[in-house]
């Protein structure tokens, strides 16, 4: 095995394009330069580099393996910084894009977060829309959808599953008792589509029938907080989360509406660049929220609803 110093010199002298040049800028003297490449040369058996009094020229296999050389110690300078990184405390701006339905989670654990690392300072973007990490400069984004992330720059850590079912106030179901899958649209309904005036449901029955459900909201908007108090108000039906869903049905503030329909699973997963060198502090965030953000999605689902909403449903 041929000594990384040797290697590193060697590629010194060609970077720099002389010894001369190559010694001023390692602080080192010429003549140790020339020894660590002449042994070099040895050791390989080939010309490495053509000298002369006024020029030097590097071979055809010079040059090669100069381009491997550069590799090798590319990987070295890797490893190391893997190892500085990995030593040293977390401490910085991290930034972190999320749905806004998660926010209600996040905020139950970002004060043990802080508590445990005080140095980290954690930016959240909320937002439904899809995020490009590295033209946003997002370092972390979590996201709930029906497949991973397959991105080749991406690097994805599933946390869990979530589903969406249908839920209305029992006032409002009292008003519509025959409520059916075909009758669906025609009722007041609730969506997460904040853009546009018409949204289609996409609902699978628990044998695997499929079905499009095209509406037109009374009430679009991407927090889930705001539809489900719509919900439990009796504006429509609503298509929630399973945490929202199952506090509300234990309060009998909302039932189930065709509870044979639902979503499909949606993975809750987080996705982050697989840039070289992941700082300390992006790795502590994203450790702890594989940590802590399944037992707070669960802990949501035991829950009451906000006093205010309880009040407005009385």
């Amino acid at each position: 095995m041929q000594d990384l110093n040797d290697l590193a010199l060697f590629a010194a002298v060609v970077k720099h394009k002389g010894f001369s040049a190559a010694a001023r800028s390692l602080n080192i003297p010429k003549s140790k330069l020339s020894k660590h490449v002449a042994r070099l040369e040895q050791q390989l058996d080939v010309r490495l580099l053509e000298r002369s009094t006024r020029k030097l020229r590097v071979t055809e296999i010079g040059q090669a393996f100069y381009e491997r050389c550069e590799t090798v110690l590319a990987g070295v300078e890797a490893a190391q910084a893997v190892v500085e990184a990995a030593r040293s405390a977390p401490a910085g701006v991290v930034r972190l894009a999320s749905p806004i339905g998660f926010t209600p989670m996040l905020a139950a654990i970002l004060p043990a977060f802080h508590r445990r690392y005080p140095s980290v300072r954690v930016l959240v973007h909320t937002t439904n829309r899809r995020i490009d990490l590295v033209e946003e400069r997002i370092d972390i984004a979590l996201r709930a959808r029906d497949e991973l992330d397959t991105e080749n720059h991406l690097i994805v850590r599933k946390l869990g599953e979530a589903r969406r079912f249908l839920a209305a106030s029992p006032a409002f179901m009292a008003r519509h008792p025959e409520l059916s899958i075909d009758t669906l649209a025609k009722v007041q309904t609730l969506s997460m589509n904040d853009i546009h005036a018409t949204d289609t449901w996409q609902l699978v029955h628990r044998d695997g029938e499929e079905r499009e459900i095209v509406h037109q909201p009374i009430i679009g908007c991407g927090d889930f907080g705001i539809l489900e108090r719509a919900a439990i108000e009796g504006v429509g039906v609503g298509l929630l989360p399973d945490h929202l869903c199952e506090r509300g049905f234990k309060a009998g503030l909302l039932v189930p509406v065709l509870p044979d329909w639902s979503s499909r699973d949606a993975i809750v997963h987080l996705a982050f660049t697989s840039r070289h060198g992941i700082l300390p502090a992006v790795r502590a965030l994203i450790d702890f929220l594989a940590e802590a953000l399944p037992a707070a999605m669960t802990r949501c689902r035991e829950v009451r609803p906000h006093p205010a909403i309880l009040e407005a449903a009385e």
